[in-house]
């Protein structure tokens, strides 16, 4: 039927909290059907129209389930869920550490098909006590190729809009290095400015080429008409922030690249948390311009180490120099 209504679906995003805290998330939408494997310029430009052009369940009652714990909450008026509170949580978690929780919509009144028999899994990342250290990462450019630094961003839209996670190709030994500073206990934390929409996009390129498994944190993607407000901080000032606040015994490893604000950001993490930054890894990028002024800006910083990394193989054996690789 033409007419005939997609399904309802929730996706629950890769979250991360403690055995106190619970801080779970996701969002309600209508499935569009996308398939991430599917080629061909039309079906990829398909694809993106439907993965920006989503229908959210709004103002809807949805229930969760950890294990015998139960919250009712509302999705807010872009589908979003969020359960943020302090709750010791009465069941384990698996080998790495990952709690499993069950959502559903609750709302007798939905007369759609909902996917899964409304039954949708998501997963809470507990770092276990004995991590040497946690990570943090940018995604674009510094582990996906992505073209930021590209004239007028055309490469960011050639690739986002016309290659699928299967096509795009991830930096050159990243996933490697990735595994040994993850050690199966480390923890690691996706932060990009990409917004949620790309979500399963980018969930399913981490996956396909053997990244750590690791809390995915995005943005809203604001349109003109947005009429939520702006958060205080930018986005992964916010997101940096809240992991150092949500592990203060916890050292970090900050990894971006040269292109955009990843230096100057983690700079700042420094400054406001002192102590907490075990090293900073910032890939290099092609663009001299910019290359030239994280030179300048790191030419005499002497605080903890710092390498601007042309290579995988350089930033492993850095790793390995300074202990954090074994």
């Amino acid at each position: 039927m033409i007419f005939k209504k997609d399904p309802l679906q929730i996706i629950p995003f890769l979250t991360y909290g403690t055995r106190n805290h619970l801080y779970l998330r996701g969002r309600a939408l209508e499935d569009e059907d996308i398939d991430l494997s599917k080629k061909g310029w039309f079906n990829l430009l398909i694809n993106s129209w439907k993965r920006f052009e989503t229908d959210e369940i709004r103002k809807t009652p949805v229930a969760i389930k950890v294990n015998k714990q139960d919250f009712k909450l509302t999705t807010d008026v872009e589908g979003y869920y969020l359960l943020d509170e302090s709750t010791p949580i009465k069941t384990q978690t698996d080998s790495e550490g990952w709690l499993t929780y069950e959502v559903a919509f609750n709302d007798n009144s939905l007369k759609r098909k909902i996917q899964l028999n409304n039954h949708f899994k998501g997963q809470m990342l507990v770092p276990y006590s004995d991590a040497q250290f946690g990570v943090i990462s940018d995604i674009d450019d510094t582990i996906l190729h992505t073209g930021v630094t590209s004239r007028l961003k055309w490469r960011v839209v050639v690739n986002t809009f016309f290659k699928t996670p299967l096509k795009r190709k991830a930096l050159e030994g990243t996933a490697d290095f990735y595994k040994l500073l993850h050690n199966t206990v480390n923890p690691i934390f996706y932060v990009s400015n990409s917004p949620w929409n790309l979500y399963r996009y980018l969930e399913f390129f981490l996956h396909s080429n053997n990244f750590p498994k690791g809390p995915i944190l995005l943005r809203d993607f604001r349109t003109p008409f947005d009429k939520t407000p702006k958060p205080e901080l930018a986005h992964k000032y916010h997101e940096v922030f809240n992991i150092l606040k949500t592990y203060p015994d916890l050292k970090f490893i900050l990894i971006g690249d040269c292109g955009e604000k990843d230096a100057d950001i983690y700079l700042d993490v420094v400054k406001k948390f002192p102590n907490r930054v075990a090293a900073i890894y910032l890939r290099s990028v092609e663009h001299k311009k910019r290359m030239k002024r994280i030179e300048n800006l790191f030419k005499d910083y002497s605080e903890l180490p710092v390498l601007i990394v042309h290579n995988s193989a350089q930033a492993i054996e850095h790793a390995k120099g300074n202990g954090f690789i074994y």
